[in-house]
């Protein structure tokens, strides 16, 4: 099937569009997990796997409660970010964009109308820690771009490790 001038699927051996350097940026987040709380409280196990040559990091998430997600991850090399689909078994559904910048993924929501406040944004850093984990802090922004919540803390260490 021809597509612009190229086919998909037709590269030449060793030839792989999203083995570049940006691509790899999210790489440290790729494993087998278990999330805890800064307490040791378990929060619940993620898989996060690389797929479609690796163009796209995939996440799979099983919370302790019983909540599942999974998100798509993709490095977006017309305007040089990283960007994030997630999609929860509660219908829940939030997009992000962002960069990796100072030794960590950092992608932020559009401007969103809430309840509790006006207008805010959310924003989930993921950095990865020298002892091989790594933390995930989901924060809630004003519009202004104050922190006025933490939806989410997480502390990510391999599973068997």
């Amino acid at each position: 099937m021809a597509m612009l001038g190229w086919s998909v699927g037709v590269f030449a051996q060793g030839d792989c569009p999203c083995c570049d350097e940006p691509h790899r940026q999210f790489d440290f987040w790729v494993g087998e997990w278990t999330v805890k709380d800064s307490l040791g409280n378990p929060l619940g196990e993620n898989s996060i796997s690389k797929m479609e040559g690796n163009c796209i990091v995939t996440e799979h998430w099983k919370g302790a409660q019983g909540g599942t997600g999974s998100s798509w991850n993709y490095y977006d090399k017309a305007d040089s970010t990283w960007n994030q689909v997630w999609i929860d078994n509660s219908g829940g559904i939030l997009k992000l964009k962002g960069r990796f910048e100072n030794g960590a993924m950092r992608l932020k929501s559009e401007l969103t109308k809430g309840r509790k406040i006006d207008w805010y944004y959310n924003r989930i850093t993921w950095t990865p820690r020298m002892d091989g984990t790594v933390t995930q802090v989901w924060e809630i922004l004003d519009a202004d771009g104050n922190v006025r919540a933490i939806a989410f803390s997480g502390i990510y260490k391999r599973m068997g490790g």
